[in-house]
């Protein structure tokens, strides 16, 4: 068996506010294991909101439930490593690229617990993967907008993650940034690993994920990308159609299953 040809991430009813204001609506779906899938939807869809309840960081509503391949999220977080948004970074701050890296270790130490070799072999692994190496002692503000998106997937890889969460990873990359960073992430998946990714290019997404989850507060669709991205199903999702979420008839396959 392949490794797409099963779910690794499955979601049921998954509901999500802040405050009063709905953010996920009643998504139920499922990610293939080994895929490059497209979290895709206008401004507010809900996309990060989507990643972060991946990740735990936000009660979900009575009702709903996300599971990471068999066992409850919260029990494999050390499987999911999370990208922000570069915003969200303070680039200012004076740490080095080895520095950065070496923060995906920190989830597998005790309190107190200094790097053990084996912590220094990863970090090394993980700056080689992303032919970083060179520029460990480099602060990261002195480096390019790629360089240092390329820096914080090391800090992925260095967790020892197999499921990589991506938010906007090519939000503000020049052209060969972005080609780069494609090249990885498909690397990646040829290596059996799974990534999901917020983006806003439907043409990068057509291009370079095999899969994509279409939303707008609601699930639109998901499935593979020659599926998903339709006029119809785009025009739902950013012009405020009726949601396929709504007629599960459409040919467009969301797995359903007992919370």
């Amino acid at each position: 068996m392949s490794a797409a040809t099963h779910e690794i991430i499955r979601c049921a009813h998954v509901t999500v506010r802040y405050g009063e204001r709905l953010a996920l609506d009643d998504v139920t779906t499922a990610i293939p294991c080994g895929v490059a899938t497209a979290i895709l939807g206008p401004n507010g869809a809900g996309k990060s909101t989507f990643l972060r309840a991946l990740l735990g960081w936000h009660a979900l509503a009575p009702g709903g439930e996300i599971r990471i391949g068999d066992a409850h999220a919260h029990h494999q977080l050390p499987r999911l490593a999370y990208l922000p948004q570069r915003h969200a970074i303070d680039w200012d701050f004076p740490i080095t690229v080895r520095a950065v890296v070496a923060q995906g270790r920190y989830p597998s130490l005790r309190p107190w617990q200094c790097l053990r070799a084996a912590d220094h072999a990863a970090i090394d692994r993980a700056m080689g993967e992303l032919g970083i190496t060179e520029l460990g002692d480099r602060q990261i503000r002195m480096l390019s907008g790629g360089q240092q998106q390329r820096v914080f997937l090391a800090r992925a890889l260095a967790q020892g993650a197999d499921i990589f969460l991506l938010d906007e990873p090519f939000a503000g990359l020049d052209l060969y940034a972005t080609e780069e960073l494609t090249h990885i992430l498909r690397a990646w998946v040829a290596q059996g690993r799974t990534v999901l990714a917020a983006v806003h290019d439907l043409a990068l997404a057509r291009a370079h994920f095999s899969h994509a989850l279409l939303l707008n507060t609601r699930l639109v669709a998901a499935g593979p990308v020659a599926k998903v991205l339709t006029e119809e199903h785009i025009n739902a999702a950013f012009r405020g159609g009726r949601c396929l979420h709504d007629n599960p008839l459409r040919g467009v396959s969301t797995t359903h299953f007992p919370a």
